[in-house]
């Protein structure tokens, strides 16, 4: 791990019991991301994307391995500093929105900077303007589209000014044109903030936008180079 590659895991195995039987998700990863530009992870169904991602922002704990950043394992911090780390370091786009439903977009942007008492109204109305929303910041989710939701959606994740933004799966909810829009906002927007942008997918055409690629099979994560 250098300055440059801040994000890092080594030996990262996860293992998912179903029953009596198990099943190997993850297998020994080892890997560093920069700490600007795209980095797109993709695979087949089920193949253990999600819960790469998962485990690099901190989500859910790794069986055996470690995951640092600048340096530091995160799952040796305590459950506070986790998650001051999460809600400050790491900006997530899901590829189900996850908005709160009686919250308005402007409070649904708003809400990770009152986690960390860092509330600010304007600088949230700033950001749904930058993502083309400065026109709907007092509907709630359920009065917009999908396409919207998600914008509101990558504006709060960007709330607190990540230096790490990941997304999972963030067209997979949206038709093929509302699909590239969304694409286009993130790339726009990484450009901008020069932050790590990782998105797992399994679009081959967004997969094949990334300036670091992998490719994800049997719990194995292998560079892509074509």
């Amino acid at each position: 791990m250098t300055d440059d590659h801040p994000l890092a895991c080594s030996a990262l195995d996860k293992t998912y019991r179903l029953g009596k039987s198990t099943l190997p998700i993850l297998r020994g990863i080892d890997i560093a991301f920069p700490a600007r530009g795209l980095n797109t992870i993709q695979g087949a169904s089920g193949s253990g994307k999600s819960t790469l991602l998962q485990i690099l922002g901190g989500l859910e704990a790794p069986d055996r391995g470690e995951v640092r950043w600048q340096g530091e394992s995160i799952y040796g911090f305590s459950r506070a500093r986790l998650a001051a780390w999460r809600n400050l370091t790491v900006g997530f786009v899901f590829q189900a929105y996850h908005l709160f439903p009686e919250l308005t977009a402007v409070e649904n942007v708003d809400f990770p900077a009152r986690l960390a008492r860092r509330g600010d109204t304007e600088m949230s109305k700033a950001l749904l303007d930058q993502v083309g929303l400065g026109s709907r910041l007092h509907h709630l989710p359920a009065e917009l589209s999908g396409g919207e939701q998600q914008r509101i959606a990558i504006a709060r994740a960007l709330r607190n000014n990540p230096a790490l933004l990941l997304a999972d799966e963030p067209t997979g909810n949206l038709d093929q044109a509302t699909g590239h829009g969304i694409v286009d906002l993130l790339l726009r927007l990484q450009g901008e903030r020069q932050n790590c942008l990782i998105i797992v997918t399994h679009d081959n055409a967004i997969a094949a936008l990334g300036q670091q690629r992998y490719h994800l099979t049997d719990g194995r994560l292998d560079p892509r180079s074509d």
